[in-house]
């Protein structure tokens, strides 16, 4: 499982930053694989609100960290843990642009009808620290939390808030911490029990891409899937993209890694291959199944939707074998 921290403090060792560094540790004790982002290092760009995502499913911006980096741990993540301080009953600039720009991912779904294949498994869970002790401390940005949750994709699960926290080192003198980040990480538990099938090709481009994809989409409640290839290409197929979302499901921001690269974050319960053979290495006590697809890389989008049919069905069996 893949969790992704957003720290939204413009402060780097304050008190946001230890209890995101608690929730984040907790979980990469349960085996997660955690990647913590410091919002206001990036360079991300205001959205301008020029409805451009709306129709090209791309922000107008692609220059910033927000189109390079941002959208594409987005999507990879099972979980995203949004944290800040309250500023104004909300959140800081740096950490507000990242959410603003959310807004390519928000027209995916509501503007273009396209299904991110995480969206009904991801979830969302937000800790924030305020310095009053007012009754709507939180208000304002559990409301932004909640829509930016919807934007990328993710159920808002929980969240976890401490007032009158303003000094540096006063969470760590908070009673309690320990057992509180505890039982909140808890409700990401589900997430942990299902099957690790890592889906492999050569470039890590097409195949892999769209049968993980189908498996996330179909059965993310159960199958956590991942994807690589033997030899990945710098990009995606954007034939590949075209053919799914012609099914409905959006393949955009996905980036190719490689196997040993997967491996090494994670050792999956099954390997599936498309058809790389030897080229994939044997690791002892996962399964294996070969599915030997046609390689459509460079083909016609014709031969692209007829792979894409054939691993469907293949994703669809799997799905009532092996679960």
């Amino acid at each position: 499982m893949y969790v992704l921290g957003l720290q939204g403090s413009p402060r780097l060792k304050g008190n946001t930053n230890f209890l995101l560094d608690a929730f984040l540790s907790r979980l990469k004790e349960k085996g997660a694989v955690t990647e913590k982002v410091h919002a206001a290092g990036l360079d991300v760009r205001p959205c301008k609100g020029c409805g451009y995502c709306e129709k090209k499913g791309v922000c107008v911006i692609s220059d910033d960290e927000m189109s390079s980096r941002m959208y594409f741990l987005l999507r990879r993540a099972d979980a995203v843990v949004l944290a800040s301080p309250v500023y104004f009953y909300n959140f800081p600039a740096g950490i507000k642009a990242v959410i603003d720009r959310s807004q390519t991912l928000w027209s995916g779904k509501y503007k273009l009808g396209l299904d991110d294949p995480g969206r009904p498994w991801r979830r969302g869970f937000l800790l924030s620290v305020g310095a009053t002790k007012g009754k709507n401390l939180f208000d304002g940005m559990g409301l932004t939390a909640r829509y930016f949750f919807d934007a990328v994709g993710a159920q808002y699960t929980d969240s976890l808030t401490y007032r009158r926290i303003e000094e540096p080192g006063d969470l760590e003198k908070h009673g309690g911490i320990k057992e509180d980040v505890k039982n909140a990480a808890s409700v990401l538990d589900p997430l942990f029990s299902r099957k690790r099938i890592l889906f492999a090709c050569r470039e890590n481009a097409c195949r892999s891409q769209m049968a993980s994809g189908f498996a996330r989409y179909l059965a993310g409640d159960r199958i956590e899937a991942l994807n690589a290839g033997s030899t990945p290409a710098e990009s995606v197929n954007p034939v590949m993209q075209e053919v799914m979302a012609e099914k409905g499901i959006d393949m955009g921001f996905r980036g190719t890694r490689s196997i040993e690269d997967a491996l090494s974050e994670t050792i999956p319960e099954m390997i599936v291959t498309m058809g790389c053979g030897e080229q994939c290495p044997y690791v002892p006590g996962v399964s294996y199944e070969d599915w030997d697809m046609p390689d459509p890389s460079g083909a016609d989008i014709d031969f692209m939707r007829r792979v894409r049919d054939m691993i469907e069905e293949k994703v669809r069996r799997l799905i009532e074998t092996q679960l």
